[in-house]
């Protein structure tokens, strides 16, 4: 009896315990199941991206140039055409006529002397007519005057033979004046431009045509002022003809400075071909060797001349030189790959290179802008 209830005393506790600790997991499995459900309701954290896969973009490099040595050469450029040496702007003297007749036309041969183009005159010759009978009248008179000459008073007589005189004078002048009306060829050559139709107005001076001579040509261009100061007579050009590829040729002539070049003055024209006498004089004037026949005149081309020359020069590209202010430099680069900045000299520049006088070597780079 002792040992059962000994027995039970000690089964009460075991189990007592039992339940303490059964109490405690599920107390603690409560407490863990809320922690994990309140976990469940916080929001996620974000996860965190993997950068390694993505290439960030290079800073591109500035370019680097080499230092070198070339002919380095200066140019100035001019544009024109092939002109004749021995052409004329052919125009009449005479004002206010129509133009009668037009014998030649654009292209057309002429031989020197050979008629142009002719005024409508007729109302000039009739007055001349008129006062050719009218003339002949007063030459009577002095005839019969030189006979009475010693009877007369010496000043009377001067003035009477004055008065002859004049009345000669102005039927030679009227003379002179319809010959004008015919315009002849100066030389023999070919049309280049006609200017005029028939039964236009003409004023004096309006250009009625161009005549030249085909076979003697020259290159004639035209350059800005500054660059017409670079350059002398007997200097190289190129000449790039058109039809014809690049010649060889010297300069000739110099333009002349003028402040008319209408020839004669008068050549304003009217809308009937009062323009400008055409004068080689105002153009710088390139003899070209060996002109092939494909080339004629006006045929367009272009003109270089080379005003300074230089060979062996130390050159870079204008794209690596800096400046600040008064300085002038340069980046170098340096065999471990820094660079450095060093101060140059210029000397000679085209539109694409410089030449450094000092500072820079053969062989060395430099860095562009």
């Amino acid at each position: 009896m002792k040992w059962w209830m000994a027995y039970s005393s000690e089964s009460k506790r075991e189990a007592l315990k039992r339940k303490r600790r059964k109490t405690s997991v599920a107390a603690a499995s409560l407490v863990l199941s809320f922690a994990l459900a309140g976990c469940s309701m916080l929001p996620s954290e974000p996860v965190e991206e993997d950068l390694s896969a993505i290439q960030l973009p290079k800073i591109s490099e500035k370019p680097k140039y080499d230092v070198t040595t070339k002919t380095l050469e200066t140019t100035v450029q001019g544009s024109g055409r092939m002109m004749s040496t021995q052409e004329k702007t052919l125009y009449f003297t005479l004002e206010g006529k129509r133009l009668k007749k037009l014998y030649i036309q654009t292209g057309d041969k002429v031989e020197a002397g050979q008629a142009i183009a002719e005024l409508d005159v007729d109302d000039m010759k009739k007055t001349l007519k008129n006062q050719t009978l009218a003339f002949k009248k007063t030459e009577l008179a002095m005839k019969d005057t030189l006979r009475k000459r010693d009877e007369m008073d010496p000043i009377e007589f001067e003035q009477q033979m004055l008065s002859f005189e004049e009345s000669k004078q102005v039927l030679v002048d009227m003379q002179e004046d319809i010959n004008k009306a015919v315009l002849t060829a100066p030389f023999s050559g070919t049309i280049a431009s006609v200017s005029v139709q028939e039964g236009a107005s003409i004023k004096a001076y309006d250009t009625i045509c161009v005549v030249a001579n085909p076979s003697s040509l020259i290159a004639a261009a035209t350059l800005s002022k500054d660059d017409l100061e670079k350059i002398a007579l007997g200097m190289e050009v190129r000449v790039d003809i058109n039809n014809a590829g690049q010649l060889k040729g010297t300069i000739k002539q110099l333009p002349i400075p003028s402040d008319n070049q209408n020839g004669n003055g008068n050549g304003n024209g009217n809308g009937q071909g009062g323009s400008a006498v055409e004068s080689l004089n105002k153009y710088l004037l390139v003899e070209v060797a060996n002109l092939p026949k494909t080339v004629t005149r006006g045929t367009p081309l272009s003109v270089s001349i080379v005003v300074n020359r230089k060979e062996n020069a130390t050159v870079i590209p204008l794209a690596a030189l800096r400046t600040i202010g008064a300085r002038t430099y340069v980046q170098v680069v340096e065999a471990d790959g820094t660079k450095r900045e060093v101060d140059v000299e210029v000397g000679q520049q085209t539109s694409t290179d410089a030449e450094i006088v000092s500072g820079l070597t053969p062989g060395q780079k430099v860095v562009g802008r």
